[in-house]
């Protein structure tokens, strides 16, 4: 019997065969989240009240302009003809122009997305960098003063509304100690200084050395930043304490303070690497929602990001942008969802077979 009979036989795949029919599988799923994803998208777009024709030809415009529009825009067709038109389009990249701006949609998403993108990652960042060793000091000295500091801290930060701490750091840390730049992403008169590439203001300033252009936008962003970031803490140090409690009971652990490791190997080396699988889904989780639910924050800061670009394009009936807007936030959040997974993979040696 070959080899490749005696596999069959068994029920075991190669290895080479078994990453193909994964890969083919991932795709697979990809494709129909697409499809779903684009399909439920441009179902709600059309069925709501907001009237696209109006939005473009105006409430005093005649019924034969009106009606001339509406045969344009292909509305008499049959809403799944529509459909499919409009997911030809966006296969090469065309959302439409936005009635709002009369640009592309594609080109105001390539404006305003990587605003979104330089928010919720820092945003991220001061999550992961407080809330995971808040979370596991926490879980280590549970029923003491720090553990009660971390969940009255994650209380605050999960019950608190956005947008009236958003206000409040406003009044402090920018009216009165003036600590930090206020709403908008830089001061106007750097605004077109320099060149600008890849959209992220920090990363083209810091690789054109205009570091005064990188202070200002830095000093613009911390406090959005540090509100979104404080949501994205309470969320994460309150897993990461769950996690920790959970690990530090098992067996493992008591083994490991017999066999006489330090307390910083049984917590670091041991506890902390069975955590550290359920993490990154959890900061995939609170990454991709912070790219999606900024909103109100970008609100209160002005900040010219995807989330007041496509509430913005909603209040004006604008659904080419509110549709292309919300596709791009939704394949984000499929993207950080695979990626996940395929770290989830690397990080848990057992998840590769």
């Amino acid at each position: 019997m070959t080899d490749t009979n005696s596999a069959a036989a068994t029920g075991k795949l190669p290895a080479a065969p078994r990453a193909l029919r994964a890969t083919a599988s991932a795709l697979v799923s990809l494709a129909l989240t697409f499809i779903g994803l684009t399909a439920i998208t441009f179902v709600i777009g059309r069925v709501m009240p907001a009237d696209p024709v109006l939005a473009v030809v105006g409430d005093r415009a005649s019924e034969e302009a009106y009606q001339r529009v509406f045969l344009e825009m292909g509305l008499d067709r049959p809403i799944w003809e529509q459909y499919l038109t409009y997911l030809g389009q966006i296969l090469t990249g065309d959302f439409g122009t936005s009635i709002m701006t009369t640009r592309p949609v594609t080109e105001d998403i390539l404006r305003f997305f990587p605003a979104t993108l330089e928010l919720a990652t820092l945003a991220t960042l001061i999550g992961c960098v407080i809330g995971i060793p808040l979370g596991v000091w926490a879980a280590v000295n549970q029923g003491r003063w720090i553990d009660h500091c971390a969940r009255v801290l994650g209380l605050a930060g999960y019950s608190a509304p956005v947008f009236w701490l958003g206000m409040l750091g406003l009044l402090i840390f920018y009216g009165n100690l003036g600590w930090v730049a206020g709403p908008g992403r830089i001061d106007i008169y750097y605004d077109g200084l320099v060149e600008d590439p890849t959209g992220v203001i920090l990363f083209d300033a810091a690789w054109h050395g205009e570091w005064e252009i990188f202070w200002n936008a830095f000093s613009h962003l911390i406090l959005p930043a540090g509100v979104l970031g404080l949501y994205a803490l309470a969320y994460i140090a309150r897993m990461t304490r769950s996690f920790m409690l959970d690990q530090l009971g098992q067996e493992y652990v008591l083994a490991a303070r017999i066999k006489g490791a330090s307390e910083f190997s049984v917590i670091w080396r041991h506890a902390f690497r069975n955590v550290l699988v359920q993490l990154i889904t959890i900061i995939g989780l609170t990454y991709a929602s912070l790219l999606e639910g900024s909103v109100l924050t970008e609100t209160v800061f002005a900040w010219p990001g995807i989330g007041q670009y496509i509430t913005t394009s909603l209040f004006n009936a604008d659904m080419n942008a509110v549709l292309g807007g919300t596709v791009v936030v939704g394949i984000c959040f499929v993207g950080i969802n695979m990626l996940s997974d395929l770290l989830y993979r690397f990080a848990d040696p057992r998840a590769r077979t």
